[in-house]
């Protein structure tokens, strides 16, 4: 028997016809490494349990009504998709299959066989995964203890110079409560102390995040940044995720994608 990783993942099957959902569901409760099953009937519940899930695999039917597989990618985005198996009854999708970057694809009806080939190829990607994350966090901790002066000044912003309607602000990073993504720019959610308001900032906010400092400012979400100073609470949601709630009031989410993160600076699991 093929190792199992040591990951534990939630899988997304997604196919308008509930024999075919059943199937592969049923297959999957056999893998231990699979935490958490998801199922959705029609692209258009794929979008929505994709955004809202997170989930790390989906089993994805290419031919659906109102939104097929190859539009279910397109709406989410091929970078925000996750690791994706196209399921197809026709060879032609199976080509289409590839060219949208699938790791794989089953022709139906598929054989026990060609599943478990299938996992092999999921298995072998969670395991590059990992050994990609494991090197990323040593590259990390290596340039921290190199140069951990260098680090700190490029990444410490104590100000951003804020033009509006004319007057330029200075405004003081710890101001902000939290900071969302706009595109080309930021969301800068203020304090009570400093408001409340919310102003537009131009710099992506990956950008914004190199320069904050890492001792107040996680990133939380691939969208959302929050100030540590600013959290009243978090509650659980399942599965590894939280929401933040905020002194103000306001609430966003932890994703398991970050919650390590948020987990590395407190010292302590969540």
């Amino acid at each position: 028997m093929a190792p199992q990783p040591t990951e534990k993942i939630s899988v997304l099957v997604v196919d308008d016809e509930e024999p075919a959902r059943q199937r592969l569901l049923d297959l999957l409760r056999r893998e231990a490494y699979v935490a958490r099953l998801l199922e959705a009937e029609n692209g258009i519940a794929a979008v929505k349990a994709i955004e809202e899930k997170r989930p790390d695999l989906i089993f994805l039917d290419v031919q659906m009504p109102e939104l097929d597989g190859l539009g279910v990618m397109d709406a989410v985005g091929p970078e925000s998709m996750p690791m994706t198996v196209f399921v197809t009854a026709y060879d032609q999708h199976a080509v289409r299959a590839f060219e949208a970057n699938a790791l794989d694809y089953l022709l139906k009806p598929f054989s026990d066989e060609r599943y478990e080939a299938t996992m092999a190829r999921v298995r072998s990607r969670l395991d590059d995964r990992s050994l990609q994350e494991f090197g990323r966090r040593l590259m990390r901790m290596a340039a921290a203890e190199a140069a951990p002066s260098l680090v700190a000044e490029r990444r410490q912003l104590d100000r951003l110079v804020i033009k509006s309607g004319g007057a330029t602000r200075f405004l003081r990073v710890t101001d902000i409560d939290w900071i969302e993504a706009a595109g080309v720019y930021v969301n800068l959610h203020l304090n009570a102390q400093a408001g409340g308001k919310e102003l537009l900032y131009r710099i992506t906010l990956a950008e914004l995040a190199e320069r904050l400092d890492p001792a107040r400012f996680i990133r939380v979400h691939r969208s959302t940044i929050v100030n540590i100073e600013s959290i009243l609470q978090l509650e659980p949601i399942s599965h590894g995720e939280f929401d933040v709630v905020l002194k103000g009031g306001a609430r966003t989410r932890i994703s398991r994608t970050y919650r390590s993160q948020l987990e590395e600076r407190l010292g302590q699991s969540l």
